[in-house]
């Protein structure tokens, strides 16, 4: 804590920000800190499905069935794949699952607007909202153009045959965000041309 800074009983204090992969990769420990009782403490992050499981009871207690459904949907996402694979989720596999989940919402919500179920798409839709709210966010326009324009030079190459190469590296570089992979590829065909 910084001098002449007083500290709130019942309130935690941050003093470093550290992450990295706890005991058996399921937490993250986020920091050093001071306990209610001026000890030192280490906090820790929540997993994603830790962080599902608060917000489902908290969906149940608000009564919010268009969100319960959703976390519902995900808790089992996660924990089906957690259990085929037999191993912790990482942070990786965790937004795997749940842009695997996304695509399939927004393909029902075309689907559905295929054939005239509006009600049903929107759902879908609302679906997806609480879906994004626990991804990172997406890249915007020019961060897109500025990795793929850096991936097509480290790549040194400007020709269709190279595109793997060069989607490879603009992944690299967008690493963190929620890249959106069909966009990403149009954008590379478009450069590449």
């Amino acid at each position: 804590m910084k001098a002449g800074a007083e500290r709130q009983p019942g309130l935690l204090s941050i003093s470093a920000e550290r992450t990295f992969e706890g005991v058996g990769g399921l937490q993250k420990r986020v920091g050093n800190g001071v306990g209610l009782r001026g000890r030192p403490c280490t906090i820790w992050a929540m997993s994603l499905l830790e962080q599902v499981g608060k917000d489902l009871v908290s969906a149940m207690k608000a009564k919010d069935e268009a969100r319960l459904g959703a976390l519902r949907m995900v808790k089992a996402a996660l924990k089906k794949h957690e259990i085929d694979s037999m191993k912790p989720l990482t942070e990786a596999t965790e937004m795997q699952v749940m842009g695997t989940l996304i695509k399939q919402r927004r393909e029902s919500a075309d689907m559905f607007r295929k054939g005239g179920r509006e009600e049903l798409a929107a759902k879908e839709e609302g679906e997806i909202q609480v879906l994004q709210s626990y991804l990172p966010a997406e890249p915007s326009a020019g961060e897109m153009e500025a990795a793929v324009a850096g991936a097509i030079a480290e790549v040194g190459g400007a020709t269709q045959k190279q595109m793997g190469a060069v989607m490879k590296a603009a992944n690299a570089r967008l690493a963190g965000k929620r890249v959106d992979g069909k966009a990403l590829s149009e954008l590379v065909k478009s450069k590449l041309q």
